[in-house]
């Protein structure tokens, strides 16, 4: 009698890249209280225990999906401000110009990390703590660009612009296409400009 070989078990690293891949993208779209791991595993063709193995929980998903969330912001920030390595003023500018560009696309959800903040409140969820520590960061570069460019009130200007940031993700949520967010780029130059202007009074 011949005997049939069981079928091999997927590596769990495999299986754990697709389950995320699938859950971030689900999260994006939906956000991530409304998607359960069940229908995760579904769409992802993988199992509970895959899930379990690789994140111990929903909630370390979750993390594992807005880490994700904060390395694709930071590829967009550089691919913009890079490209004027030693003026931080026009690598703003290119900044603003090219997130009102991505705020315009079709199935744009603003920013996951915004996102995930709001649906989660308790502190201490591990996708918040992602989320408020990439947030940090961000203030924190914002204020090394700003006082390079000699702002006098670098700290300001930089929670000015971190304002503005954050307004597109948001509004272009409720507008679309023809929202607010479209004048992010020019609200942050007139703000750059009253901040690092000659002669002008120091801005309140």
């Amino acid at each position: 009698m011949t005997k049939i070989a069981p079928t091999p078990e997927e590596p769990p690293k495999k299986a754990a890249e697709r389950i995320l891949s699938t859950a971030s993208d689900l999260f994006y779209r939906e956000g991530a209280r409304a998607v359960g791991v069940d229908e995760i595993v579904a769409r992802a063709g993988a199992t509970k225990p895959s899930l379990y193995r690789a994140f111990e929980s929903k909630d370390q998903l979750i993390a594992a999906y807005l880490q994700g969330q904060a390395e694709g912001f930071w590829g967009y920030f550089h691919a913009s401000v890079d490209r004027h390595p030693d003026d931080p003023r026009a690598g703003l500018m290119a900044f603003f110009e090219d997130l009102g560009a991505r705020a315009a696309k079709p199935g744009y959800r603003g920013c996951g990390l915004t996102n995930a903040a709001v649906e989660y409140p308790d502190r201490k969820h591990p996708g918040r703590k992602v989320a408020v520590d990439h947030k940090a960061e961000l203030r924190d570069r914002l204020r090394g660009m700003t006082k390079a460019m000699g702002a006098r009130k670098p700290k300001k200007l930089a929670d000015s612009l971190l304002l503005l940031i954050e307004g597109v993700y948001v509004t272009s949520q409720l507008f679309g296409d023809d929202g607010p967010a479209g004048a992010a780029k020019g609200a942050a130059e007139a703000l750059i400009e009253a901040h690092t202007r000659e002669g002008a009074k120091e801005a309140p």
